[in-house]
């Protein structure tokens, strides 16, 4: 069995590729880095270390990798596939879609097998997204026969990868918790089952949950440490203000999770507690400025501040904490990120109001907009 992965970075190495490989699959890795495609291609072979106390190391083997500018031999392989996974980032998928594209219409050609084509990634919707991409490079004629054969599941996906620097390039260090939910409502019958994954048929409640505790929580320790000049997150993490604050942001996306879909109190805060306590691992090292980044993403309407934001206002929450992250991720500044230097000059250019406005889709008279203004011009007194 041939499982394609769209990305041999350290995620897609340490998290989707160790389970596929862990299941079965043979896992073929498309990625544009060519000196990691080639050392992949070389050894077929990697190490993934758990950072826990042990250092426990799990050994990857059968692997080898593709590059992913070479479209044809991305569509051959995505023919040929038995499952294709990505994990590039929301804002690639868009530029894998036409190898993906090409493949599927040499499987409709062939009359090949169904195929479950799985976006890993930190969004709502990302295989949605993805399929969308890839159907704008169908011809008319195929659609309608790909819609029969090759499944697009959304998922939710969860495990701290920090940015890591080893002698050994292959070489990923992750966390030990990790949590894989897919979507089995929208998967073929009779699908093969990737040890670890958690199949469900509702999927929202899991990837609000996940997004809303673990990358608001994650969020909110990287902007408020950021304010206290913390480099690290676990350096942030050994600050009982921080985590102060990390709690009561978490108690008011928890609000708001637990009224919309019903969660149990007790167990949420369960689910908050662990959430906590991996920020706590001091087996990473994962640095702010890698959690911090692309903040104009992370402050639009739809993701981990804005969303569960207006969530507990329609429940009767004030999410006055999740207004204060959002005030300190305007004030993230970090020179290689190019969010943060667009964010930064738009507040120069056009000021607090209606750059808030344009990132946020809040307009000015939003109670919300107010907390954010208020609590961003708090700071800037101080």
């Amino acid at each position: 069995m041939i499982a394609l992965h769209f990305g041999a970075g350290n995620i897609g190495r340490g998290f989707i590729g160790l389970l596929l490989s862990q299941s079965g699959y043979e896992v073929v890795f498309s990625d544009v880095n060519q000196d990691i495609v080639q050392e992949l291609q070389k050894r077929g072979q990697y190490t993934v270390t758990l950072a826990n106390e042990t250092h426990d190391q799990l050994q990857v083997t059968g692997v080898t990798a593709i590059d992913g500018t070479d479209l044809e031999k991305v569509a051959e392989t995505v023919a040929k596939a038995d499952l294709v996974t990505t994990a590039v980032g929301v804002n690639i998928l868009k530029h894998i879609a036409k190898g993906i594209a090409l493949g599927i219409e040499r499987r409709v050609a062939q009359g090949a097998a169904p195929l479950h084509v799985i976006a890993c990634e930190n969004a709502i919707g990302g295989s949605t997204q993805l399929k969308e991409h890839v159907f704008t490079h169908l011809p008319e004629e195929v659609k309608a026969k790909a819609e029969q054969i090759v499944a697009f599941p959304d998922a939710a996906v969860d495990r701290i990868v920090p940015i890591q620097h080893h002698e050994d390039r292959l070489a990923v260090t992750v966390e030990p918790f990790h949590e894989w939910v897919i979507d089995e409502s929208a998967m073929f019958d009779g699908y093969k089952v990737i040890d670890g994954v958690h199949y469900v048929t509702n999927l929202q409640p899991f990837i609000e949950r996940k997004l809303f505790t673990v990358n608001t929580g994650h969020a909110t320790a990287a902007y408020i440490g950021n304010l206290h000049r913390y480099e690290t997150i676990q350096q942030a993490m050994a600050d009982e203000q921080v985590v102060s604050e990390v709690k009561a942001t978490l108690a008011e996306s928890g609000g708001a999770l637990i009224a919309h879909y019903q969660f149990n109190q007790a167990e949420h805060q369960q689910y908050i507690d662990t959430i906590i306590e991996r920020f706590r691992n001091t087996e990473l090292t994962d640095e702010i400025s890698r959690v911090g980044r692309s903040p104009i993403r992370k402050l639009s309407p739809n993701d981990r501040l804005v969303r569960p934001a207006m969530l507990a206002l329609e429940v009767g929450i004030e999410p006055k904490h999740l207004a204060n992250v959002m005030a300190a991720a305007l004030r993230f500044d970090v020179a290689d990120d190019p969010e943060s230097v667009e964010l930064q000059q738009l507040l120069k250019a056009i000021g607090i109001n209606e750059t808030l406005t344009k990132v946020t889709s809040l307009s000015k008279d939003h109670p919300i907009h107010r907390m954010v203004v208020a609590s961003y011009e708090a700071s800037s007194a101080k």
